[in-house]
């Protein structure tokens, strides 16, 4: 049994479909590694209730993030692999981004506060890559033996980035809050707004309220 199952891991036949499925096992084990301290740290810093209500936004928290990225994961991957068949086993530019496109639209189109940050993030990465990159790249000993390697954005165009980044979300908190994922909103409201305020000195250094 034992020799069976090696023959089938290591058949260049099975690799795509075994590919999927640990994809999915991937996704699955970064979405817990990822979401479940943020989770805990904002039902810490923010959360509202007993510890056992607090406990159980981070297990749903957990869980969405985790199943969302498996199966984005998975059908990203199968989408690719029909892609490829479909055209007698060549790959395209563009597989990457209609199995992107489909699955972003069916794993995290519903619109969730989870599902919201996770879009943002994304975005932000998406935009951030078109800073100019430095002449550098970074020294990376592990790809996946891909022949890219990424390469950190230009010092002083990076700099002009976070300088447009801040000083537009720091208008746009001042200005039009209601604009700002709301995760974001509660964190700035505790640095900038709630700061302003304390009635002794137990609510200066101890409590925030």
């Amino acid at each position: 049994m034992s020799d069976t199952l090696a023959r089938i891991l290591a058949d260049p036949a099975y690799h795509d479909y075994l590919a999927i499925l640990k994809g999915a096992r991937n996704g699955l084990v970064y979405g817990v590694k990822v979401r479940f301290p943020h989770a805990l740290i904002m039902a810490i810093l923010f959360g509202r209730g007993d510890w056992p209500t607090r406990l159980r936004t981070i297990f749903r928290a957990t869980k969405q993030h985790a199943l969302n990225l498996a199966k984005f994961v998975t059908l990203y991957k199968t989408l690719l692999l029909v892609q490829k068949k479909a055209n007698k086993g060549k790959e395209r530019s563009t597989d990457t981004f209609i199995a992107g496109l489909i699955g972003g639209y069916v794993v995290f189109g519903d619109r969730t506060a989870i599902n919201e940050q996770i879009v943002l993030y994304v975005c932000s990465r998406v935009v951030a890559s078109f800073i100019p990159r430095a002449s550098t790249p970074y020294a990376m000993s592990s790809t996946a033996n891909s022949a890219v390697r990424p390469i950190p954005p230009d010092a002083r165009k990076f700099s002009i980035f976070a300088a447009l980044c801040w000083g537009a979300v720091m208008w746009l908190f001042n200005e039009r809050g209601e604009t700002i994922q709301p995760g974001m909103f509660n964190s700035m409201t505790y640095l900038y707004r709630d700061s302003d305020h304390w009635s002794n000195l137990r609510t200066l250094f101890w409590h925030n309220k």
